[in-house]
């Protein structure tokens, strides 16, 4: 990963073989993010998403393998109990356009993914909403 820190915004480049959500983290952590949007483009070979079913309060998840575009990647980061806390989306397409997505559970980038953050100014902690069993912005 490289990245270049541009008054409130960061500009990042993940490299082969790197896995997003971990990258983000990092950065995060790195650069003391507490609220943040992100937003990304790149290409994957290897990739989980979910579906959440708000009846059943479970994800199902579903993994792909081959070369896919990632067309396009948006979330947040944010703190839960005051800690790390990031939720992703990201959508990707085969060779035949056919498009997959949902909520990113794993990501390896296969050649590049350019990255922005979009750091905010203040703080929102997440709290477990039992209801709908998700963990939903604090405000």
């Amino acid at each position: 990963m490289k990245y270049k820190r541009l008054n409130q915004t960061i500009v990042l480049r993940l490299e082969r073989g790197e896995e997003i959500l971990e990258k983000v983290k990092e950065i995060a952590q790195l650069e003391h993010i507490k609220l943040a949007t992100v937003q990304a483009i790149g290409a994957t070979n290897d990739f989980t998403v979910g579906v959440y079913k708000v009846e059943e309060k479970k994800y199902y998840s579903n993994h792909f393998e081959g070369d896919f575009e990632i067309t396009s990647l948006l979330g947040t980061i944010n703190t839960m109990n005051d800690a790390f806390y990031c939720h992703i989306h990201m959508n990707a397409g085969n060779e035949l356009g056919q498009v997959f997505g949902g909520h990113l559970n794993r990501a390896v980038i296969s050649a590049t993914c350019e990255m922005i953050i979009t750091v905010i100014d203040g703080k929102v902690d997440r709290f477990r909403d039992d209801e709908l069993g998700l963990n939903l912005f604090n405000l």
